[in-house]
């Protein structure tokens, strides 16, 4: 089941609690203990940031698939550490990101340190706003192989909230590659709780044994796999890289939003629950898909009211933090998530890289 370790970050005795979640989720992942210690290191650096400059925030730690999927092998998981904050924000991301550089009279080491240990690192920030970080740990340290094939090129991740800071999540994501072939899905378990996320949890297993075939036959491979749970609501997507085609079915009340080129689109699902109440036809929705695209898959967690912002239709970003910025900005420390709340989000590589 999607285990999620959400710390809420106020004091120091919190930064102890965000180590621990991190050598947790490291022994889910399967880190030995080096990795394991830098997964810890960098849970603490970044959850002491968290009280040195934006006076407490959230962390939260959980076991996903790397960014980038090779073609050839299965991808090892990796922890995941993200910080949420609705801070004052950096003003100077690079000189940030310089070891020795501090505001605070510390030795300034913390997000620099970060980057340099961490497989993947980003962060966004914007003054009187706040900072997402988002870093990575896999089993073994060091830049990504080298992909030239157009599937080589999209990268996806997601930020995972569980309602109330319960252990398991009732929503869950995966995506899969077979060729050219990249498919994102996002599964929301009827409710919440052990329930839930059981359901949703067996929509990733079928995910990866189906990611080959198109989103409606997705769909009814999911749909047979959740027979005996409470169901889900399923949103698949797929990118056929090699011809610049996007494919989607939708069952349920995942929201789904595509930008092209600045500007937003819905991709519309059809009512039901998948396991329990599924259409009898399914519906896929095919549109163009080109350097410049954004997907972003989101559970009703998310409020109704939210917009996307520009922030949100960065390419550049890593797609996790674009998650994490859209569930920091639709909420706030007056109005947390009212539900398990996910966000997946599907992008291409910037040409000159990540």
């Amino acid at each position: 089941m999607p285990r999620v370790w959400d710390v809420p970050v106020h004091d120091s005795t919190r930064v102890r609690d965000a180590r621990v979640a991190a050598e947790h989720a490291a022994a889910l992942a399967g880190l030995d203990e080096q990795r394991t210690s830098t997964a810890a290191l960098v849970a603490t650096e970044l959850a002491t940031n968290l009280l040195k400059h934006a006076g407490g925030g959230q962390v939260l730690i959980d076991v996903v698939p790397p960014a980038f999927l090779p073609a050839d092998r299965e991808a090892a998981p990796r922890v995941q550490v993200v910080t949420v904050d609705h801070g004052p924000g950096i003003s100077d991301v690079s000189a940030a990101l310089r070891d020795g550089f501090t505001t605070t009279g510390s030795l300034g080491a913390g997000l620099g340190t970060c980057a340099r240990l961490a497989d993947d690192f980003d962060l966004h920030s914007v003054p009187g706003r706040g900072t997402v970080v988002v870093a990575r740990v896999g089993a073994v340290s060091g830049a990504r192989a080298v992909d030239s094939g157009p599937a080589g090129r999209l990268r996806a991740g997601a930020v995972n909230v569980p309602f109330g800071g319960a252990e398991y999540s009732g929503d869950a994501w995966a995506w899969g590659r077979e060729g050219d072939l990249v498919t994102l899905m996002l599964a929301d378990g009827l409710g919440h709780g052990p329930e839930a996320s059981r359901a949703s949890a067996a929509a990733v297993e079928a995910l990866r044994a189906s990611a080959g075939l198109p989103p409606a036959e997705v769909v009814r491979r999911l749909d047979r796999a959740l027979s005996g749970t409470r169901g889900a609501a399923v949103a698949v997507a797929q990118v056929d890289a090699r011809v610049g085609v996007l494919r989607f079915t939708g069952v349920g009340n995942i929201g789904a939003r595509l930008c092209e080129g600045g500007t937003w689109r819905h991709l519309v699902s059809r009512p039901g629950i998948v396991g329990t109440h599924r259409p009898t036809t399914l519906r896929e929705e095919e549109t163009a898909w080109a350097e410049d695209r954004v997907l972003v898959l989101h559970s009703d967690g998310l409020p109704s009211r939210w917009s996307p912002t520009s922030d949100t239709c960065r390419t550049a970003a890593d797609p996790a933090v674009t998650a994490a910025v859209t569930i920091r900005d639709a909420s706030s420390p007056a109005r947390p998530v009212r539900d398990d709340t996910a966000v997946a989000v599907l992008a291409p590589t910037p040409p000159d890289g990540p």
